[in-house]
């Protein structure tokens, strides 16, 4: 019997014929572009109606209830409250009804919102826009669960890392032209209301017109009852999403980068103004550097991670989150006083250049940081309640952004400069990333496993498609080398628990990396006969929680390089796995050029064979390569036919 769920993926699931040759591909397909578009021109018009109403309330309108110091912390409260209030909501309805109706509706209710709005600033009511900005939090908030939770409904899981980068990247952009077309529309001669008043229900119109074009995303719970009260479910949300423990952490790691991220934003103009004495000019450039990293960190995703859900990059980002922000500090603490300067001026010292690079890469690894993580939430959440976990991840990130405005102010109250704020920052990320990397330890070693391969090793895959991106499976592969199960790790969209000889957990570093990885100490029978079953009884839990697991049937590292006689420890595994009626595929695969590399064993004079032994006798980029073969049924597996099928890859 098919679930809705079931049926709703199958609906809408991605097929071969939709492979692209990289992320910018995919705005030519219906599935995507039309969404991408509609996500465009939201977030645009959103930043160019609360920058249009700020500069309005700062420097053209008088209010003894709202002085300009106060404009942008109003407006931005505001915007924020709906998602505090209303995500778990705009979560359940998500799930509950088809994505494209939910978009289409939410794009309605944006252009009866652009209506009053309009009427606003034509009128140049600040207690109107005040109540549109409110309202239109809250057709954000109802856009951000429908947002994360389409995406992984229309793209297989070798296009959700570029097609979030795709949506990051116009995001940003889009915030960026917002917020400079609200500054100089609002500011032309007589005509600035109306014209943004124009520009605001244009882009609303625009938006709903590309939406009509999204294609079906059917839900994925009709039966879902829906819960009315916002703090009761929003408390289960939370719960929901701490069920699954590395996503939940994983929401946590993206409120942070939030938080991050706010602390930067909302002191651009008074970094522009007070340290690197600029003007408003100055103010913009810091916003266009930003932005644009960002948008280039978003869209390296892809390259960077062979267009699969690299969290590997999480760990990346984070390192150089922290250390451009502390260079920021010290880039920026010892800038001699000046008058205030204008672009030109600015940026005709060399000073500055270092200032703006920090910018620059900081937010390009903040792009890095983010864009895996987002993708990890979406593949591994039930598709259920997928919208859910994404309104969790909502309602942390508003309470993260808060917390930022809450943290940023007391410093500032308590004396700090706004260098020393940026110091802060990245030496809090560091302490936060390290804690997070502790508690989810598949981002430290897909992170050393990303690197081994992209700078140990030139690591070149083929047949990776075989690799199963949901359900059990048993991974079988030729042993060269100490570090294969890491090479392997780089190869896999997802975990891998390895059964490993025991010996193997007595080496440093390695020994620590594996005990990290929950690999699974065996023993020979003979030698130990306790460990020998425990570690078949581990493997078999690994195949009923539906994860891959590997084993190396050689039963160890080759000493001369040649594929060694399978053992039977293979069909144990299955045999025992089918006796529960679970039905693992097994998938052959075969590690090439590895022997002779720092990490197999290698002769010495002497007679010696040793691994790990003259440390550059193969340099640097040495090209290794993994062929992975077609899925053998678990009723075909037999040790002697796998070894052939290794074999065949190892020839390929």
């Amino acid at each position: 019997m098919t679930t809705p769920a079931a049926a709703a993926t199958a609906a809408t699931a991605p097929h071969e014929a939709n492979a692209h040759a990289n992320q910018f591909a995919l705005l030519g397909q219906r599935r995507f572009a039309p969404f991408f578009w509609t996500q465009f021109a939201g977030a645009a018009n959103d930043n160019l109606f609360k920058f249009a109403f700020t500069v309005m309330v700062t420097y053209q309108l008088q209010l003894s209830w709202m002085p300009p110091a106060m404009a942008g912390l109003a407006i931005g409260a505001l915007f924020i409250l709906p998602f505090l209030l209303f995500s778990a909501t705009a979560g359940q309805l998500t799930d509950k009804f088809d994505k494209t109706k939910m978009i289409r509706f939410v794009k309605n209710l944006e252009i009866a919102i652009m209506l009053i709005a309009a009427w606003g600033f034509v009128r140049a009511d600040a207690v109107v826009l005040l109540g549109c900005v409110f309202l239109m939090g809250l057709h954000s908030t109802l856009f951000g669960p429908v947002k994360f939770a389409y995406l992984p409904q229309v793209l297989d899981a070798r296009e959700l890392t570029g097609g979030n980068g795709m949506v990051e990247m116009g995001t940003f952009v889009a915030i960026l032209l917002g917020q400079v077309a609200g500054g100089l529309l609002v500011a032309l001669p007589q005509v600035g209301h109306t014209t943004v008043a124009v520009a605001c229900l244009l882009l609303a119109l625009a938006g709903r017109g590309v939406a009509q074009a999204i294609p079906r995303a059917p839900a994925t719970d009709p039966g879902l009852v829906i819960n009315w009260n916002p703090f009761s479910e929003t408390w289960r949300n939370l719960k929901l999403a701490h069920g699954n423990i590395v996503v939940f952490r994983s929401l946590l790691g993206i409120s942070w980068m939030w938080f991050f991220g706010a602390v930067f934003l909302s002191q651009f103009p008074s970094f522009a103004k007070e340290v690197l004495h600029g003007d408003e000019q100055v103010a913009s450039l810091l916003l266009v550097v930003f932005s644009v990293g960002i948008g280039v960190g978003s869209l390296l995703c892809e390259t960077l991670s062979r267009r699969q859900v690299e969290i590997g990059l999480v760990p990346l980002g984070a390192i150089g989150m922290s250390v451009f922000a502390i260079d920021l500090y010290f880039a920026s603490r010892a800038l001699p006083p000046s008058a205030g300067m204008g672009l030109g001026a600015f940026m005709g010292q060399p000073a500055h250049w270092r200032v703006m690079a920090d910018l620059a890469l900081l937010s390009l690894f903040a792009g890095l940081y983010s864009v895996p993580m987002y993708a990890l939430i979406q593949l591994r959440s039930q598709p259920t309640h997928r919208a859910r976990i994404i309104a969790a991840n909502n309602i942390l990130n508003a309470l993260f952004m808060i917390g930022s405005s809450v943290i940023a102010g007391a410093l500032l109250g308590a004396g700090f400069t706004i260098p020393q704020i940026f110091l802060f920052t990245g030496i809090a990320n560091a302490v936060v990333a390290f804690y997070i990397f502790m508690l989810v330890p598949e981002y430290l070693l897909r992170f050393i496993a990303w690197m081994l391969s992209h700078f140990v090793y030139r690591f070149e895959i083929k047949g990776d498609e075989h690799i199963p991106t949901e359900g059990a499976a048993v991974l079988v592969c030729n042993h060269v080398s100490f570090i294969d199960a890491i090479l392997l790790m780089a190869a896999s969209p997802r975990p891998i628990r390895f059964i490993m000889d025991h010996r193997i957990f007595k080496v440093p570093v390695l020994g620590w990396l594996f005990k990290l990885a929950k690999a699974i100490p065996i023993a020979p029978q003979k030698e130990d006969p306790a460990a020998y079953e425990a570690a078949f009884a581990r493997a078999l839990g690994v195949l009923r929680e539906g994860d891959l697991l590997a084993i190396f049937p050689e039963g160890a590292i080759t000493r001369d390089g040649q594929l060694q006689p399978f053992k039977r420890g293979v069909m144990k595994i299955i045999e025992s796995a089918r006796a529960e009626g679970i039905e693992p595929p097994v998938i052959p695969m075969a590690l090439t050029n590895l022997w002779g590399s720092y990490f197999s064993r290698i002769e010495l004079r002497g007679g010696e064979n040793v691994a790990m032994a003259k440390p550059f006798r193969r340099g640097f980029f040495s090209r290794v390569g993994l062929n992975v073969g077609h899925a053998v049924p678990p009723p075909e597996v037999r040790p002697e036919a796998l070894q052939q099928r290794v074999s065949g890859l190892l020839a390929a």
